[in-house]
């Protein structure tokens, strides 16, 4: 049946693209706004910023349903509009909720008068009910997409969670018959539970990874292997398969660290409460400089020893371009005295001075005697039949998220670092 609802979303960053794209895709009419007119310019060209996995694609297919614009006067003709910009940090991961609020308040001037607006965007608790609109048809939405599997989720949520003006609220049925479409449960309950929810997730998340990380510095002090035990904790129901139990180099990309941030000032008056929330960034920001305490260690900084150091990733994690918080950045300026090639199937640095982009993955390798693995990218892993033709080089791998079958390809000359292990 075709789907006679007309929705907007203002804000065309990850968030609010990924959102489109998904609605397009289960038949709505969408209208794509920004303020910015060179992004819509490059949108009607179907050029996208990020790289997200059939984001294009589905965009491409549905474009007869799909309008993009800067002008806010487009929305008049919707039934629902979201705002979905995400929401900018600074470098203590704070985020910019007076540009949101502007943005939402310009926006609600161009509704008409029976439509509905969603706050999608990531918020502090008490944002939605301070904005100045109908509180019946104001809602809040929790949004829990991952980057390199934003698509897939915006299209096949676990949940939805609607934060309403309180728990007993009536939900619009224009709102619930678009819901509806995306056939999951739907939980509903006050704007601050909602805005708390999405908050919470992330806290929860967060603290699987400081505790992983912890667990697999344990496990370098013992003999013991984390990976080994992976598979014992993945069948704990209490934890499960989907447990974010693979140790890394901290807590990169933004969400996580902006509401590590935002519970932060929530408890800080509360010293005791708040010392996990300050556990969370501290383990973040040690994990972050492992790769670093690696090559201190092994003294490849040191002048007199002449290293070449190639990097393969840059993004904080495999299929984004995304580098928020990327630990690959972050090592680059902690070492931004050594000269280093680098590589990444989606980024294009322009402002490191001491980097080389390498043009293919072969031509690091080749020409570097030290090679950091550092984003789990899945063509990374090839690597291993460039470096069992290196009969006699002497080579360093230092290779965090374990990315390489060390054991198939280990020879006297290789030296192998690893998280937990």
């Amino acid at each position: 049946m075709k789907n006679f609802l007309n929705i907007g979303f203002v804000g065309l960053t990850h968030l609010g693209l990924n959102y489109l794209a998904a609605s397009s895709e289960k038949g709505f009419k969408v209208v794509g706004v920004d303020l910015d007119e060179n992004k819509i310019d490059k949108l009607k060209k179907f050029d996208i910023d990020y790289k997200e996995p059939n984001l294009k694609k589905a965009i491409l297919k549905n474009k007869k349903n799909i309008i993009f614009s800067s002008n806010l006067n487009f929305l008049k003709s919707c039934n629902i509009v979201f705002i979905s910009q995400d929401v900018l940090t600074n470098s203590l991961n704070k985020g910019d909720f007076d540009g949101l609020r502007k943005l939402t308040m310009k926006t609600s001037k161009f509704l008409n008068k029976k439509a509905i607006m969603v706050i999608l965007s990531q918020t502090q608790p008490g944002f939605t009910r301070k904005i100045n609109f109908d509180n019946n048809r104001l809602y809040y939405q929790v949004e829990t997409l991952i980057f390199g599997e934003a698509l897939k989720r915006a299209l096949n949520p676990e949940r939805i969670i609607i934060g309403c003006k309180n728990s007993k609220s009536k939900v619009n049925k224009l709102f619930i018959n678009y819901l509806k479409k995306f056939g999951c449960p739907i939980i509903k309950m006050r704007y601050e539970s909602a805005e708390l929810a999405k908050i919470s997730i992330n806290i929860l998340l967060a603290s699987s990874i400081t505790a992983t990380n912890v667990l697999a510095r344990a496990c370098e002090k013992v003999s013991a292997d984390w990976q080994e035990i992976i598979p014992a904790l993945k069948l704990d129901k209490r934890i499960g398969k989907n447990a974010y139990i693979k140790p890394g180099l901290g807590i990169s990309g933004g969400n996580i660290e902006r509401d590590v941030y935002s519970i932060g000032e929530i408890l800080k008056k509360e010293n005791k409460a708040l010392s996990i929330i300050k556990a969370f960034q501290k383990n973040s920001l040690y994990m972050k400089s492992w790769v670093y305490r690696v090559l201190k260690k092994e003294k490849i900084l040191s002048k007199k020893n002449k290293f070449n150091i190639g990097i393969l990733g840059l993004s904080y994690k495999e299929n984004t371009n995304s580098i928020k918080n990327s630990p690959a950045i972050y090592l680059l300026k902690k070492i931004r005295n050594t000269k280093v090639n680098v590589y990444d199937p989606g980024v294009i640095l322009k402002k490191i001075r001491n980097c080389q982009q390498a043009d293919n993955i072969r031509s690091l390798v080749n020409n570097s005697n030290v090679i950091i693995l550092m984003t789990p990218w899945p063509e990374f892993g090839n690597i291993k039949n460039i470096l069992r033709k290196q009969k006699s080089r002497k080579i360093i791998l230092i290779d965090p998220y374990r990315i390489i079958d060390f054991e198939a390809i280990k020879n006297k000359y290789f030296k192998y670092f690893t998280i937990g292990k």
